[in-house]
C-alpha cells in the first residue's frame, strides 16, 4: 500500500489561507456511512485530551508508593490532596488542591511498549498492527478519534470538529501515526495548530491579502464549489459544498476566528497559564472548547523526548525519561505541567464549563517500577523505563464522580489489580460521552465493517 508522509511544518506553523481550504475539504478516500450501534445519550458537549506524551510516571505524579523501597518509590515524596487517603507526588501541589474535583484512574493498561504504535493505541483507540515499534504514518492507518468525530458528528460552528493544539507530536525523531484522518482521508485530519506562543501568526491563515480584493475571494468560491460539482460526476459522492460553505464562512467572519486568537485573553490569563509552549497550547485548548469544538487535543509535550538535542529548552522536554528522571522531572516537567494542568481545570470549573466538557489527561503509558540507569540512553543519573502493564490518567466533567479513584494498582504500581482500563475503552468513553456508540461501525479501505473502537465505555468512572 502507499506510504501516507505528512507535511512537516517548522515550529510555529501557522496555516495559510490555501491550508484551511484543503483540510476543509474532505478527501476523496473514505469511509462508507456510519452504521449506528447500540445508543446512547451524550454526556457532554465537548472533549478535551491533554496527551502527555512520552510516557509520564505513574509513580511520580498519581499514584505514589510511599512505602516501597527505594529504588522504587524514587527520590520523591508524596504530598496529602484534598482527598482523604490520595496522594500525590511532592511536585504536584497545585492539582493536590484540586483532586476534589476529579477522579484518577490507577489501572491503565496494555501491552504495546514503543511511543509510536503506543501513541496510535491511545489516539486511535486501535492496535497498530507493528506493535511495539515506531511506524510512519500511512493512508491505511484507522483515523485518529478526532478524525472520527468530525466523520460521524460534524460541527455545525467550524468546518473542523476536531482540532489539535502543539501538534504535530514526534515519537520520537517524526511526526506518528494516529494523529489523522488515515483511511478516511486527510480533508478529515483535525486541524493543527503548532507553537501557539507565536501569537497573531497564527491567524495568518484566516486573513485575506490586501492585493486579494472580495470580488476575487468569490470568484475562487465559485470555481471550487464548480469543481466540486464535477467531484460528484466523477465518483458519485455527495458534493462538499457545505464544508466549503462553512469554510469561506470562517475566512470571512471574525467572531469565529477570534476564538483562535489568544490575543483576546487579558495579558493576567495568559501568565496564569504561563507563556510558554504547553501553558499556551492549555489555554488555547480552554478558547476552543468555550467556542463550541467538540474534540480538543493538546498535546501539553510537542515531542516524546526532545531533551537530548535541547536540554536547555523546557519546551522541549517530553516525559522519555530513560536517565536523569528526577532531574528532569523536577526542573522541567512538573513546574509547568502542575501549573498549567490545575489553571486549566480550574479556569473550565470557574466558567461555567467543567460541566458539560469531558477533561482526560493520560500519556501512551507510564514508567517501570524499579530506578535504574539505561546504557544506551543519554545521562548518567536512574531513570524508569517504557511500562505499559500499569499506569494512570485523571479524568473530570461532564459527570465524572469527582474526588474519587477508579481502579487498582499493586504495591509497586507496576500491575493492575482492579478494574484494568485499556486505551480502546478509554477511547469508546470519550466517543461515548459524547453520544457516539463505540460499537458503531464504518467500511474499512476494503469494504469491510470497522467498529469505532473495539473498547468498551468505562461508566463506573460517572456518578
Amino acid at each position: 500500500m502507499p506510504t501516507f508522509v505528512p507535511r512537516i511544518e517548522p515550529a510555529g506553523f501557522a496555516p495559510t489561507r490555501r491550508d484551511w481550504l484543503r483540510l476543509a475539504l474532505p478527501g476523496l478516500l473514505g469511509g462508507g456511512a456510519l452504521r449506528a450501534g447500540t445508543p446512547t445519550k451524550p454526556r457532554a458537549k465537548s472533549v478535551l485530551i491533554v496527551f502527555t506524551s512520552g510516557g509520564m510516571s505513574q509513580l511520580d505524579t498519581w499514584d505514589p508508593k510511599p512505602d516501597a523501597p527505594q529504588e522504587i518509590r524514587g527520590a520523591f515524596g508524596s504530598i496529602a490532596t484534598t482527598v482523604p487517603g490520595l496522594r500525590f507526588g511532592e511536585h504536584l501541589p497545585k492539582l493536590a488542591a484540586l483532586a476534589k474535583h476529579v477522579t484518577v484512574v490507577k489501572s491503565m493498561t496494555h501491552d504495546d511498549a514503543d511511543h509510536g504504535s503506543a501513541c496510535y493505541l491511545t489516539l486511535t483507540g486501535h492496535q497498530h498492527p507493528r506493535k511495539s515499534s515506531n511506524p510512519r504514518p500511512a493512508a491505511t492507518d484507522a483515523p485518529s478519534l478526532g478524525a472520527v468525530v468530525q466523520r460521524v458528528r460534524p460541527s455545525d460552528q467550524f468546518p473542523h470538529a476536531a482540532m489539535q493544539v502543539n501538534g504535530p507530536l514526534w515519537t520520537p525523531r517524526e511526526p506518528g501515526p494516529g494523529q489523522y484522518g488515515g483511511f478516511l482521508g486527510r480533508g478529515f485530519d483535525p486541524l493543527e495548530f503548532g507553537d501557539v506562543t507565536r501569537g497573531s501568526d497564527l491567524l495568518q491563515g484566516l486573513s485575506r491579502p490586501a492585493d486579494v480584493p472580495a470580488g476575487r475571494a468569490d470568484d475562487r468560491r465559485a470555481l471550487a464549489e464548480q469543481l466540486d460539482g464535477r467531484a460528484k460526476l466523477w465518483t458519485g459522492t455527495a458534493g462538499q459544498a457545505e464544508v466549503l460553505r462553512k469554510t469561506y464562512d470562517l475566512l470571512n467572519a471574525p467572531k469565529t476566528r477570534d476564538a483562535f486568537d489568544l490575543a483576546k485573553e487579558p495579558d493576567a490569563v495568559r501568565d496564569r497559564y504561563g507563556r510558554y509552549r504547553a501553558g499556551q497550547a492549555c489555554l488555547l485548548g480552554r478558547r476552543l472548547v468555550e467556542a463550541g469544538v467538540p474534540w480538543v487535543t493538546v498535546f501539553f509535550n510537542h515531542s516524546v523526548r526532545g531533551q537530548d538535542a535541547l536540554p536547555d529548552d523546557t519546551d522541549a522536554y517530553g516525559w522519555d525519561t530513560h536517565n536523569d528522571i528526577f532531574a528532569s522531572m523536577r526542573d522541567h516537567l512538573l513546574p509547568r505541567f502542575d501549573r498549567s494542568f490545575s489553571v486549566l481545570l480550574d479556569d473550565l470549573r470557574e466558567r461555567g464549563l467543567l460541566a458539560t466538557t469531558l477533561v482526560v489527561c493520560v500519556g501512551e503509558f507510564g514508567r517501570a517500577p524499579t530506578v535504574a540507569v539505561e546504557k544506551t540512553f543519554v545521562g548518567s543519573s536512574p531513570g524508569r523505563k517504557h511500562w505499559p502493564r500499569c499506569y494512570s490518567a485523571v479524568v473530570a466533567g461532564a459527570g465524572v464522580t469527582p474526588g474519587a479513584v477508579y481502579g487498582a494498582s499493586d504495591r509497586q504500581a507496576g500491575e493492575v489489580k482492579a478494574d484494568p482500563v485499556s486505551p480502546p475503552d478509554l477511547a469508546a468513553t470519550l466517543l461515548d460521552a459524547l453520544g457516539i456508540p463505540a460499537d458503531a461501525t464504518y467500511a474499512d479501505p476494503a469494504g469491510r465493517p470497522l467498529r469505532v473502537t473495539p473498547g468498551d465505555p468505562v461508566r463506573g468512572l460517572f456518578s
